[in-house]
């Protein structure tokens, strides 16, 4: 992917990693013009808010702290590294679930 497509969509790109509503956000704005660069994080963003929502949903009965603290730790993780990739202009898929977003959601 060359350097200008890259620039062209790192904003939407860095949107899509504020949970939930900054995924929304970016893909009204890469609705119009899909730039690819921008189309591959909004993809990771949306997935990693999912998951959050998900397993959050399922864990917020439980209070034991030795259950709780690895999701988060988990969830923080792969939010850094999911921001850093962004900023940086890499194309790489998060660890784990990256791969899996990018196929679920193709058609972003």
């Amino acid at each position: 992917m060359d350097t200008k497509t890259i620039e062209e969509g790192k904003s939407t790109a860095i949107t899509a990693y504020i949970l939930v509503v900054g995924a929304l956000i970016a893909m009204s704005m890469n609705a119009d013009n899909k730039n690819p660069y921008a189309s591959f994080h909004v993809r990771q963003g949306l997935g990693l808010s999912i998951l959050f929502v998900a397993i959050g949903y399922t864990l917020s009965n439980i209070w034991a702290v030795e259950f709780v603290f690895p999701f988060w730790l988990f969830i923080a993780v792969l939010w850094g590294y999911g921001l850093y990739t962004a900023i940086s202009g890499q194309i790489t898929p998060m660890p784990l679930v990256g791969k899996l977003f990018q196929k679920v959601f193709k058609k972003l």
